[in-house]
């Protein structure tokens, strides 16, 4: 983890993310791309208006106003190095853009959550690149150490068959030096015996080698609600999970377990887009 990428806009919960990403980066002596993206307004082209001109003169106080403020966080990095970038257009498009521009390892997103009908149609940004980003993303809401995360929550189902996910999960708890606490959320539309489970959750971690690892069957209404539930169990926490990156009609009508606990839950949360 040596290239990690931070959407920046200035608000209070991507400063959170950025001093994250900035103890990250110490960590694991990486370098940090400080991204932040002017949305280009839409001015109508009228003959008597000097549009282009217009556009000039207003874009270009607020990059000077834009460069001045990354400045300013380039200074808290420390000794970290930090790449400033300054673009323009939709800020998805961006970031996905620099992911693969910059060979970027881990990108790191503060978040204000979703709720209700903008959840449903909108999302925030955070999600979107949730769903669709080719490299890990950790997304923030509240000031939070690195040194502070003990425990790693990683809700499985058991799949053997995710090892880009598993594996990257396994690099994450060497990164943080934490032990992993994994769980499976037994509900009541896919009950298992508690023994059955188990048992599975034993060939699952042999299989994969996980260590420092402790073992959980969690009872509850829905795998969300579980997921909630049982990390509230621990204080100095991160929950990993991997997103499937539904688009369109699939999207709304199934939703996302990961970007519902990105909306949702105050504690950093990682998570990888199995494709």
């Amino acid at each position: 983890m040596k290239r990690i990428l931070v959407p920046c806009d200035f608000s209070t919960t991507a400063t959170h993310a950025y001093r994250f990403a900035c103890e990250v980066a110490a960590k694991s002596k990486a370098e940090i791309f400080l991204l932040h993206v002017i949305e280009v307004p839409h001015l109508p082209n009228f003959s008597l208006v000097p549009t282009k001109g217009y556009e000039d003169a207003i874009l270009g106080e607020r990059k000077a106003k834009v460069q001045a403020n990354l400045a300013k966080m380039r200074s808290w990095a420390g000794k970290t190095k930090v790449s400033l970038i300054t673009d323009f257009g939709s800020v998805s498009t961006s970031i996905y853009r620099y992911i693969d521009k910059k060979r970027i390892d881990l990108v790191v997103m503060g978040t204000h959550g979703a709720t209700g009908v903008r959840e449903l149609t909108i999302g925030s940004n955070t999600e979107k690149i949730v769903r669709q980003a080719s490299v890990p993303v950790i997304s923030v809401h509240a000031p939070t150490k690195v040194a502070s995360i003990k425990h790693i929550i990683f809700p499985t189902r058991l799949d053997l068959t995710e090892k880009k996910l598993i594996n990257a999960v396994k690099e994450l708890q060497q990164l943080f030096k934490a032990t992993l606490q994994l769980v499976y959320i037994n509900t009541p539309a896919e009950f298992a015996r508690d023994v059955d489970t188990e048992q599975d959750i034993l060939l699952f971690i042999q299989q994969h080698q996980l260590k420092n690892c402790n073992v959980h069957v969690y009872n509850d209404y829905n795998e969300e609600s579980g997921i909630q539930n049982f990390a509230a169990r621990y204080k100095g926490k991160l929950i990993a999970i991997g997103t499937h990156g539904r688009k369109g009609i699939s999207h709304f009508l199934s939703g996302s377990l990961a970007e519902d606990l990105v909306n949702h839950v105050n504690c950093p949360i990682w998570t990888l887009a199995v494709k």
